[in-house]
């Protein structure tokens, strides 16, 4: 909120502080300002000459008000958790990227006090004997996807055998653009509180975001356009790209195939830009060299799994942050010795924000 001389003249719907510098760069020079953290607010003073009017601009602390982060917030070593920060801080921005996983990380794992769907379980062929086939393939696979007594290399056959037939069926079922859209439309996906400000602070300070999925890149698209209304410039996707004809119906996948078990670095090739698709050709990302020269990395992921997205990068720092966001007592030991910092029940992503913005502070 904006006051002036205590009333209010301007509101503002979840404005971080980190996005103030904007509108600080815009007044007078004239102007003097300061900044109290408790609560966060800024003061803007002209000189006495103008009658000392006083503008005081309020923002919702990122880290207070209805969530207290302090509650959901597990660092399994706090001193090796600053440690790490202090060291990405020192390298700089320029060295730093995220690597992020998509369904139940970026997404809320409950919406409307019911569980969340997927990228992938969201779509809808408009076909309903392929529908029902491509559920059959789920109940079959999906409990040898978290058998422990299947050996990896069996189990990643698996997979793209999984994979595989899933695509051959949405391909022969007709699917079109036109269905992806409406699947995301009627569903019940939405992106956590602050993801937005995250992409806004990173693109900012030109840092890439890579998103890794085993699901369908043009449907994380689609969720991206429907539900957050723009595109970034930093954002790639890593997943499994479609290829539709001038019908828009879909013909064939491109590339390499990405499944649970194969979605890290070593299938950057496959990324592109979410701008590209979004009609914005003048990307920060599009050389995956430069990307792998940016050797520190804030991985953020909802499943242990996640954590092998780094595999296939020599980083140097990586800060892992795990969101748990279900059967938290069964789980957290695990999760707090495998992440830096834990982020519980269905979290909003305003921890992450904060933890980036220490990353990217100053250094003294």
């Amino acid at each position: 909120m904006i006051l002036y001389n205590s009333s209010p003249v301007f509101m503002l719907s979840q404005m971080s502080c980190y996005r103030l510098q904007n509108i600080l760069t815009a007044l007078p020079a004239c102007i003097n300002i300061t900044y109290c953290p408790q609560p966060c607010y800024f003061t803007f003073t002209s000189p006495p000459s103008n009658n000392s009017r006083v503008l005081c601009y309020q923002v919702k602390k990122m880290e207070a008000g209805h969530h207290d982060l302090s509650k959901v917030t597990v660092a399994g070593d706090p001193q090796l958790l600053q440690k790490k920060i202090d060291a990405v801080r020192l390298a700089g921005p320029s060295k730093l990227q995220v690597i992020a996983d998509f369904d139940g990380t970026l997404t809320k794992y409950f919406v409307n006090g019911r569980r969340g769907q997927s990228s992938h379980g969201i779509l809808k062929q408009g076909n309903a004997e392929y529908d029902d086939k491509r559920q059959a393939l789920y109940e079959y696979y999906h409990p040898l996807e978290f058998s422990p007594t299947i050996p990896i290399q069996e189990k990643t056959k698996l997979m793209e055998d999984w994979w595989g037939k899933t695509h051959n069926l949405l391909i022969e079922g007709g699917l079109t653009y036109d269905a992806i859209k409406e699947s995301v439309s009627s569903s019940a996906i939405a992106f956590r509180d602050g993801v937005v400000e995250l992409f806004e602070f990173l693109e900012e300070r030109d840092i890439p975001v890579l998103i890794f999925s085993a699901g369908l890149a043009d449907i994380i698209e689609e969720v991206l356009r429907q539900k957050v209304h723009r595109s970034f410039k930093n954002v790639k996707i890593v997943s499994n790209r479609m290829v539709f004809d001038n019908d828009g119906r879909l013909i064939s996948f491109k590339g390499k195939l990405i499944h649970s078990l194969n979605k890290n670095e070593h299938a950057l090739e496959m990324a592109a830009p979410v701008h590209e698709h979004f009609g914005d050709g003048d990307g920060l990302i599009n050389d995956n060299a430069s990307v792998k020269e940016r050797t520190n990395v804030l991985l953020l992921g909802d499943h242990l799994g996640d954590l092998g997205m780094s595999d296939g990068l020599d980083y140097e720092t990586r800060i892992s942050a795990g969101f748990l966001n279900d059967n938290i007592e069964n789980n957290l030991v695990n999760y707090s010795k495998a992440f830096d910092v834990v982020y519980l029940n269905d979290a909003p992503m305003w921890g992450v924000v904060k933890l980036v913005s220490q990353m990217c502070s100053t250094v003294n």
